[in-house]
């Protein structure tokens, strides 16, 4: 027998495997499966020195321990990527033992499954919990208003078209009516900002009716509007002085002439019309009413 060869007498094979058929003494066979286990490691070993330039024994500690470490990170890989599949394997047997069996019952077919698999129904309601945990948080009317304004803390607004249902001076000499829909908007913007409310009227009556529809609706009450705030005069110039006077962030008004003149002097414009108007300037949005410029309804 060479030194390096691998070569195995047929006889004494024979009497080894003899031995271990007739029950023969335990540790004999042992201790001659690990000698031969041992001589096949130095066959591999004197193999694999072939590949590589220096002898093993002529390689320092650092060389062993890199390739003592890419042979264990060869064999972890080699089972990592086995597994998967001999699961797979072994799942496909079990189903193909179960369906070619016909007296199989139902309940044997359950039992074939995996324990960690899980039902439709389980994994729909899983999926339903993380949905509304990360379902987007719908934003409230201040952060609505906040927004849009681009953080505008001075507004001033007309009464007529867009606070009141009312749409000309003519109409608040009979009556005053506050819509009920802007309330809610209305009452949002003075809470965030300083609002001034504003109109031309025929007459001090006409004033007086829109106090008091002002103050049944519930605008004073919140504390963000008082009366002195609501502002009064006689023709159209009077209320765009009024505006450039208090420099607003935002300005609403219901008139394209006035949103028009102020332009260029207001930061930013909402024209109120129920008809969509073309936009005149890169600061000026229209909406049909104030509440759909703030997605209320």
């Amino acid at each position: 027998m060479g030194a390096w060869n691998l070569v195995i007498d047929p006889k004494r094979a024979f009497r080894q495997r003899r031995a271990m058929a007739t029950g023969g003494d335990g540790d004999t066979s042992k201790q001659e499966l690990f000698h031969l286990i041992k001589r096949f490691g130095a066959y591999v070993t004197f193999k694999i020195s072939n590949f590589f330039p220096l002898s093993l024994h002529n390689l320092d500690i650092r060389s062993i321990g890199a390739v003592a470490g890419l042979a264990v990170a060869i064999v972890f890989t080699w089972r990592l990527l086995r597994s998967p599949s001999g699961s797979q394997r072994r799942q496909q047997k079990r189903q193909g033992a179960s369906s070619s069996n016909p007296g199989v019952s139902t309940h044997s077919n359950v039992s074939v499954v995996p324990s960690d698999a899980c039902s439709p129904s389980d994994d729909s309601r899983a999926q339903n919990v993380v949905d509304e945990f990360f379902q987007p948080v719908k934003p409230t009317l201040g952060q609505i208003v906040r927004q849009k304004l681009s953080e505008g803390r001075k507004v001033t607004c007309r009464l007529l078209g867009v606070i009141l249902e009312e749409s000309s001076p003519e109409e608040l000499q009979k009556q005053a009516t506050v819509r009920s829909s802007v309330l809610e908007v209305l009452l949002e913007v003075t809470k965030f900002c300083d609002l001034y409310l504003m109109e031309r009227v025929l007459d001090d009556e006409s004033e007086k009716r829109v106090l008091v529809a002002l103050e049944e609706a519930g605008v004073f009450t919140s504390g963000g509007l008082v009366k002195d705030k609501v502002l009064f005069c006689s023709t159209e110039n009077g209320r765009s002085s009024f505006v450039r006077q208090l420099e607003p962030d935002w300005h609403i008004d219901s008139n394209s002439e006035i949103v028009s003149q102020l332009a260029r002097f207001i930061k930013y414009q909402l024209h109120v019309s129920p008809y969509k108007a073309e936009r005149t300037a890169a600061n000026v949005f229209s909406a049909p009413s104030l509440e759909q410029f703030f997605g209320s309804i």
